[in-house]
């Protein structure tokens, strides 16, 4: 391969993971009003070749919690995640969110997943209440205090970059994310709030500007690169 040749192979590269990272920052944004979401970042490196090459990156920090006043809404303030249960009794692992009460009476979140191992209302409660330690208490027509009927885990990984995103905004857990630890004596439930996306959406609109000009870039400087090859080319015949 010549001089000419690799560098049109590398500024290639460069300019397909200009792509790739534009692809991340547009579900970004399309994700924006997801609650809960995290950012994605397809982040690059130059190769010991010198080629430019990219990892996938999320980022777990936690969004802003946005106060709604209702019973089944839920955040977590910093970090952690609530464990969740489907129909197959796989477990995975999310931020809270817009709970609802299924028809057998168990809180499920907007999948369907039993909140935790599975929280049973009566039938004839007429309040919730969630203490920050995840605590569900009821308050019944027939009783005048709340009474304890189940509580919301919460629990955290050593390693969260390592944790896999699935489908519905949940997320699993894998070799690299270690073992969840269940968090005791913590405040960290809300009720009555949601986590917003933990990102600024202009920050990702001013990126795309920036890797906008870099695409426009390459492509110009691959044109002028294969002009002077074709050149090359023909001057040896």
């Amino acid at each position: 391969m010549t001089t000419i040749q690799g560098s049109i192979s590398k500024l290639v590269d460069n300019s397909n993971a200009m792509f790739e990272s534009l692809g991340y920052i547009g579900t970004n944004i399309a994700n924006y009003n997801t609650k809960g979401f995290k950012a994605q970042r397809f982040e690059t490196f130059m190769s010991p070749g010198g080629s430019v090459e990219g990892v996938v990156r999320v980022d777990h920090s936690p969004g802003d919690l946005m106060a709604t006043q209702r019973e089944l809404d839920v955040g977590l303030d910093g970090m952690g995640y609530i464990p969740v249960t489907d129909k197959k009794g796989e477990t995975a692992y999310i931020r809270g969110g817009s709970f609802a009460v299924n028809s057998e009476g168990y809180i499920v979140t907007n999948s369907g997943w039993l909140v935790g191992s599975g929280i049973q209302l009566p039938a004839n409660y007429k309040r919730i209440q969630i203490d920050t330690d995840g605590a569900v208490k009821v308050l019944e027509s027939k009783e005048a205090s709340f009474r304890e009927i189940g509580k919301i885990p919460v629990v955290s990984f050593k390693n969260p970059e390592g944790l896999e995103i699935a489908e519905g905004n949940v997320v699993k857990e894998t070799d690299e994310s270690g073992r969840p630890e269940l968090l005791l004596g913590h405040s960290k439930i809300k009720q009555g709030k949601i986590e917003q996306a933990n990102f600024d959406p202009y920050t990702f609109i001013n990126e795309t500007l920036k890797i906008n000009g870099s695409i426009i870039a390459s492509s110009r400087f691959i044109r002028i690169m294969d002009d002077m090859y074709r050149q090359s080319t023909s001057l040896r015949q």
